[in-house]
């Protein structure tokens, strides 16, 4: 499937702030299920040469500006083509080791409903364990948009029963590590129905699971990624794997907007 994707980001300030700096984790990686035939970045100070590798693996730009400015936009888009690997995700340039997704963060950090959500998956081979902690993550968090926030913590979203596919996910990363699973949050695009348009970043987990690899599972939409999915960057949880992060000297009342147009495209293009 080729997917054209569309991604801006706008940042305002009442006052304006003095400087900035910009860590953009803005670009997919080409594996086996996904190559990148397009990617273009655009952002105030951003300097391609400035191109990195983070601790996890993922792509990174960085951007500064050194002069006042009141708003800030940052655009990502480009093609890319996809295909359904069972959620199966090989092919990546893995740095971090494979124990460092057993630890937990501030975010995903599990309290006791963690613990006994964790507990009551009963299915003994291990792929089936996951699937149906996934289920179990859907069934206690209803999908409701503006009910959590981005600092929202799992075991908050948990005891809330409700929240969006960020809270799915930490939820899920975050019991699947206590059964002892290496488990990541993943950042991307999931083109909702296949044909059309639709307007969706989201968000879902990985696990590792011996003898097959990492494996992903969206909490949301109960699921494993498919074709109709572009995976961007990923981290502990939802901090570590944020498309846009940085720092700033002055600057005040922030206000964010995000639009993203994620749309399938004719094959013969």
């Amino acid at each position: 499937m080729l997917i054209s994707i569309r991604h801006i980001t706008r940042y305002r300030y009442d006052r304006a702030a003095r400087s900035h700096v910009l860590s953009l984790r803005l670009t997919p990686p080409s594996f086996e299920a996904q190559r990148v035939l397009s990617w273009s970045v655009k952002a105030p100070g951003y300097d391609r040469s400035l191109r990195f590798r983070d601790g996890f693996g993922n792509i990174g730009h960085l951007a500064s500006i050194s002069e006042p400015h009141d708003e800030i936009v940052v655009e990502a888009s480009g093609l890319v083509e996809t295909w359904d690997r069972v959620g199966i995700a090989r092919g990546l340039v893995e740095v971090a080791p494979r124990p460092v997704y057993l630890r937990q963060t501030p975010m995903t950090a599990p309290d006791e409903a963690i613990r006994k959500l964790a507990a009551g998956i009963e299915a003994t081979d291990l792929l089936a364990r996951l699937h149906s902690l996934m289920q179990r993550v859907r069934d206690e968090i209803d999908y409701e948009i503006g009910a959590t926030s981005a600092h929202t913590t799992a075991a908050e979203a948990l005891a809330e029963k409700k929240g969006v596919c960020q809270d799915h996910a930490q939820v899920f990363i975050s019991a699947a590590r206590v059964l002892g699973y290496p488990a990541r949050y993943i950042n991307g695009y999931y083109l909702d129905g296949g044909s059309g348009e639709s307007e969706a970043s989201h968000a879902w987990a990985e696990a590792y699971v011996e003898g097959i690899g990492w494996v992903g599972f969206d909490a949301t939409n109960c699921l494993c990624p498919t074709d109709h999915y572009v995976r961007v960057a990923w981290g502990l949880d939802a901090i570590s794997a944020a498309p846009v992060r940085g720092s700033r000297s002055g600057g005040e009342k922030e206000a964010l907007d995000v639009v993203v147009e994620v749309q399938q495209q004719n094959n013969q293009q």
